[in-house]
């Protein structure tokens, strides 16, 4: 053990200064230098906005000034990208009869909720310390999926990884254990883990809750000109730097060389469905573990013992439900709150989840559960301008792809009359209950749209409608999983990003990842083009694979196959969702040492006392 925290030590002071040397020569680090310019005028040209791929983003945290996160973007978008922060309150929970507010700020944050659970504040300041520890240590988790593989089992298996850091403990740990450790205040546990996901408090990591509620304590943050201005943004970045991004070009299948080495991917071009192939040394695909094992992997190697066993640790998460509703009037006319607005019927969430979950399709539109509003139109202050007297409300539930499994198979917008019903008796209960909430809207309603299950996994190619990828709860995070699910796959030269190794926590600590790039890569993603005119997810056809770029080689991918003339009337190139940097797992000295260094970094003051409170 000693010889071990020796080794690391000495790897660490190594590293460190490494790190520094790298980070402050602007030879050596691409982002060392400042943005080019201040950011320009925002771009209202609906044909200039309709070329690159739209996100859904309802508010992000962790962008103050100076943060890591902050500061990432800030370099990937050449500083162009603004951030409009939200007012206080930025969210209110309401449990029942009773709401609770969310503010901004370290003191503010935790001052808030001690003034709702006067009687609480022990818990309370617990759960604060709790959340830092967890944020300075779950890099940990990084670094489980990038030592040796021999080396992970031996700590997993020999349980040594437990003394390592407490955040393996709180990794598998159900978060309703945990704050039923803390307090007796059935509302105080549920505000504990409000962010709902589609896993209920007893199956979900009480890590990742924790750190959920870490992301945001200083606030929250939505992008001005909309989700779709960071990929506007990054685009630039890409082709400056040798790279093409296309959209409507849907991956069908990852090419495999004899040996079983990926050797690029293979796209529809066009309407015509002619078959494109991209050779790249490297495929990292963004699309997702199911998606990447299941569908585009050729069938013998889907089979593949190692293959099988990764998809056998993850199963689908929960689908998702959305309505779109369009709003005669501005936001400043209609009074439309920035805040967002999570709404539970009472404060067990367990049995709310569990009794939803049990549903039969029939008696859904009737007991519909937890439910998300938010008012895009009150956050963006370029909304006006861009949309004139006109703003936008939407409403988000979970929903199982089982309720919708009968109509699997059928076309977008071809469902039938059955379908159309169904969904729209569950989008017609969330609106009613939205407008009890906000009555004077009552008549300001304009158009509805809904997405279900079904939409999510044409428009996202979410196999079964999941927003969130793989399930997250408590086994995906236990250090056997985390050991397992790495970036490197079976299959030589195919390397996952995104949901399938990492997690929707906060993507701060998986920043190092990036460090350095590989020359040549074909990268693969799914995302998201909203249709003109409407509220939508995408425009185009069938789900969006094939975000594909290149770094530092001048010229397009090699292609095998008719050339793609750029059609006036055919969407520009758009952003890719992936990220490309350096491949985890692989022995790149800089990311093994620089983690290293990170693993030293991690151990701070707190390690032993909540160390010995978590075993």
């Amino acid at each position: 053990m000693w010889l071990t925290l020796l080794l690391l030590l000495a790897l660490g002071t190594l590293a460190l200064a490494l790190v520094a040397h790298r980070l402050l020569a602007p030879s050596g680090n691409p982002f060392a230098q400042p943005p080019l310019e201040p950011p320009r005028p925002l771009v209202t040209d609906p044909g200039a906005r309709d070329k690159v791929l739209k996100q859904g983003i309802h508010y992000v945290g962790q962008m103050h000034a100076g943060s890591m996160l902050r500061v990432a973007l800030d370099q990937l978008t050449d500083g162009q990208l603004c951030w409009q922060r939200l007012p206080d309150p930025y969210d209110e929970v309401t449990l029942g009869p009773r709401c609770y507010q969310l503010r901004a700020g370290k003191t503010a944050f935790v001052a808030a909720l001690e003034e709702q659970f006067p009687e609480e504040k022990a818990a309370i300041r617990e759960f604060m310390r709790l959340s830092k520890v967890a944020s300075r240590h779950v890099a940990l988790l990084a670094v489980l999926k990038m030592v040796p593989r021999c080396l992970a089992t031996l700590l997993v298996r020999t349980g040594l990884i437990y003394w390592i850091s407490p955040v393996f403990r709180m990794a598998t740990t159900s978060h309703s254990e945990a704050v039923a450790r803390l307090t007796d205040n059935r509302d105080l546990r549920a505000l504990l883990c409000y962010f709902f996901y589609g896993t209920a408090p007893e199956d979900s990591s009480f890590l990742v809750n924790v750190l959920m509620v870490h992301h945001y304590q200083r606030g929250a943050w939505y992008p001005r000109g909309g989700a779709s201005e960071v990929a506007f943004h990054i685009v630039p970045l890409i082709e400056r730097a040798g790279g093409a991004v296309l959209v409507r070009a849907p991956v069908t299948r990852i090419l495999v060389s004899p040996d079983g080495a990926a050797m690029g991917v293979a796209v529809q071009k066009g309407p015509s469905e002619e078959e494109v192939e991209i050779f790249a040394p490297i495929v990292i695909s963004n699309a997702g573990v199911f998606n990447t094992f299941g569908k585009l992997l050729p069938p013998p190697l889907r089979s593949h013992p190692e293959v099988s066993s990764r998809l056998a640790m993850v199963r689908h998460g929960m689908g998702s439900f959305l309505v779109f509703v369009g709003l005669r009037g501005s936001a400043a006319e209609l009074r439309l709150p920035p805040t967002n607005f999570w709404i539970y019927p009472h404060n067990d969430l367990d049995t709310m989840m569990t009794q939803y979950a049990a549903l039969s399709r029939d008696d859904v539109p009737e007991n519909l559960a937890m439910m998300f509003i938010t008012f895009p139109a009150a956050k963006d202050p370029t909304y006006e301008q861009r949309h004139p007297g006109r703003s936008c409300m939407t409403i988000l539930t979970m929903a199982r792809y089982e309720w919708f499994e009968e109509w699997a198979g059928t076309r977008a917008k071809h469902r039938g009359a059955q379908y159309q019903q169904y969904k729209m008796s569950i989008a017609q209960r969330l609106l009613e209950r939205a407008l009890q909430r906000f009555p004077h809207l009552c008549d300001k309603v304009e158009f509805v749209e809904a997405a279900s299950p079904l939409t999510n996994q044409h428009y996202l190619a979410a196999p079964r409608g999941e927003m969130y990828g793989a399930e997250h709860d408590v086994a995906r995070f236990s250090p056997a999983v985390v050991a397992a699910m790495r970036a490197d796959t079976p299959v030589k030269n195919l390397y996952l990003t995104g949901k399938g190794p990492a997690s929707p926590m906060s993507p701060a600590p998986m920043l190092p990842l990036q460090w350095g790039c590989p020359p040549k890569v074909v990268a693969m993603s799914h995302g998201a083009v909203p249709r003109a005119g409407r509220v939508q997810l995408r425009a185009g056809r069938g789900p969006a694979w094939g975000a594909h770029l290149r770094l530092h080689r001048p010229g397009p991918p090699a292609l095998r196959g008719p050339a793609a003339p750029q059609e006036e009337d055919q969407e520009a190139p758009g952003p890719a969702s992936g990220v490309t940097g350096t491949v985890p797992g692989s022995m790149n000295p800089w990311v093994l040492l620089s983690w290293a260094w990170l693993l030293i970094w991690g151990w701070d003051g707190d390690r032993d006392e909540v160390g010995w409170r978590w075993r």
